[in-house]
Order: structure tokens, then C-alpha cells, then sequence
């Protein structure tokens, strides 16, 4: 009797260590009928929220492209609505993507998507998880807001070294546009950060035990390795291409592991 008391204990104790969150990406108001209407954004991103209540995850990352045309008032509106149904005791984290803030943002761009959706990085704890959020648009196509792209670079250094030091499990990154899809050394492409500044922040991250970053904007899925570090690229919320479909990932943290699994919404556990 005391052994099963036992085991039953330790078995309980293991289901309350695991920790976990749901990954979300590219709900992309407006793709699929080019800005004309977004129903079947909002069917899909309320469906993926449901879930989510029905999951009861930590917290919930929207890893970028949170609508598709930069500032539209109506597409932003109604990513905001939608994501307000989030039971509230799910925290709830933005990340800015290319459409966002633009492919080449800019000072307005940057101010616009500010004041509609708050800070474009910016770190968060959630348990045995430190997020650090980066707007991977200042790391590509920076002509425009040189200084702006420097200040986030100084301020990721800082805060890899800030949070480091208290002791946290495990450190994830999350962002829009991946440093690569399958290898750290392919070559640039739309689909991510160019080589000599992907390098940099490649060294950072592993400089700080970074062993994995989340990110979306290519409407399907794609794994990449470097060394201890997993780049998970996930497929949309919204408009998938390529074959890919519509879903959400989800990840748990349990035993000092990240394990995680992409679910289309036809195959929801």
C-alpha cells in the first residue's frame, strides 16, 4: 500500500512539473480573400483560441503576421476581438511579423504596430520558461531603421545575460521570419534572416544555451538543427501553401526536455 501511495505520488508530481504552451502562427487577417474580407481568418484563429481554452496551455505565443495588410484598422480590430476570448488565466503574447511591420519597416511602421499591439520585443517568464520576443524584422530588411535594429541587437545581448543569471530552465526565442529553415548555413532567403546577421545572433544564442526559438511566416513546417539549437518553423493559424495546413503546435516542458508536435485542426488531440 505505502509503495502504490508511492508511486502514485511521484506519478502526480510528474504530471504537475510538465508545463506547457501552445505556439500559434500567421493568422494573417485578410489573406485569403487578398484584403477583401478575412472570414475564414476569423473562423480559424477563433477555432485555434477554443482550443486553446479547451487545452488549458501556460500561455499562448501568435509567432507574427497577426494580420495581412501593415496598420489596417479592421484586421487588427478583429485579431484583438478574437484574441480577447483567451480565458484569462492563459497569458497571451504577440510577436510581429513582416506584414505586420513591413518587409523594410520603418520609424511610422514601427510606431504604428506599437501602439496597436504593444512593445515588438520584449521578455516574458511563465514558469520554467523565459521567452525573449524579437521583432526578426530588424534583422532583416533594416535599411530603413538602422539604429532601431542596433538598439534591439544591444538589448537581446543584455537580456540573454539578464535573464541567464536568474537561474531559469529553459530560455526560448521567439519570432517572426526563422535564422534558417533546415541549415545554419544556407543561403539567404525569403524565408530567413540573412547569413551575416544570423551568424551574429546564432553566437548569442548559443553562447547563452539557447536551444530552441519558434518561429512561423513560411505557412508550413520545417525543422533545422545547429548543434544543441532546434529552429521550429510552424505552419499558420491561417493560410497554409506549399500543401502545408492550418493548425497550431503544441509544446510541453517537462523532465528538463522541450518536445513538441504541430497539429492540424483535423487532427486536434
Amino acid at each position: 500500500m505505502m509503495l502504490r501511495r508511492l508511486l502514485l505520488a511521484l506519478a502526480l508530481a510528474g504530471t504537475l512539473a510538465a508545463q506547457t504552451f501552445i505556439q500559434m502562427s500567421d493568422t494573417q487577417f485578410g489573406m485569403y480573400a487578398n484584403d477583401k474580407d478575412f472570414a475564414q481568418e476569423t473562423a480559424n484563429f477563433e477555432f485555434a483560441v477554443a482550443t486553446a481554452n479547451r487545452l488549458k496551455p501556460a500561455f499562448v505565443v501568435v509567432t507574427g503576421d497577426l494580420v495581412n495588410k501593415s496598420g489596417d484598422a479592421a484586421q487588427v480590430a478583429e485579431y484583438k476581438r478574437i484574441a480577447a476570448k483567451l480565458d484569462p488565466k492563459i497569458k497571451l503574447f504577440s510577436v510581429p511579423g513582416n506584414h505586420d511591420v513591413g518587409n523594410e519597416p520603418t520609424t511610422e511602421s514601427l510606431a504604428r504596430y506599437r501602439e496597436s499591439f504593444g512593445p515588438d520585443y520584449y521578455s516574458f517568464r511563465v514558469g520554467d520558461v523565459a521567452g525573449i520576443v524579437l521583432n526578426s524584422n530588424l534583422e532583416k530588411g533594416t535599411d530603413k531603421v538602422p539604429a532601431e535594429a542596433a538598439k534591439m541587437e544591444a538589448w537581446f545581448r543584455n537580456e540573454l545575460e539578464r535573464v541567464k543569471l536568474t537561474g531559469v530552465k529553459h530560455i526560448i526565442v521567439f519570432q517572426h521570419i526563422s535564422f534558417f529553415l533546415k541549415d545554419p548555413n544556407e543561403e539567404e532567403q525569403y524565408s530567413n534572416i540573412p547569413k551575416v546577421v544570423r551568424e551574429r545572433y546564432l553566437r548569442y544564442l548559443h553562447e547563452y544555451g539557447v536551444e530552441h526559438v519558434f518561429a512561423g511566416h513560411y505557412h508550413h513546417n520545417e525543422l533545422g538543427r545547429d548543434g544543441d539549437l532546434e529552429m521550429v518553423t510552424s505552419g499558420p493559424v491561417g493560410m497554409p501553401l506549399e500543401g502545408g495546413k492550418s493548425g497550431l503546435r503544441v509544446v510541453t516542458v517537462k523532465d528538463g526536455a522541450v518536445t513538441h508536435k504541430f497539429y492540424d485542426f483535423g487532427e486536434l488531440p
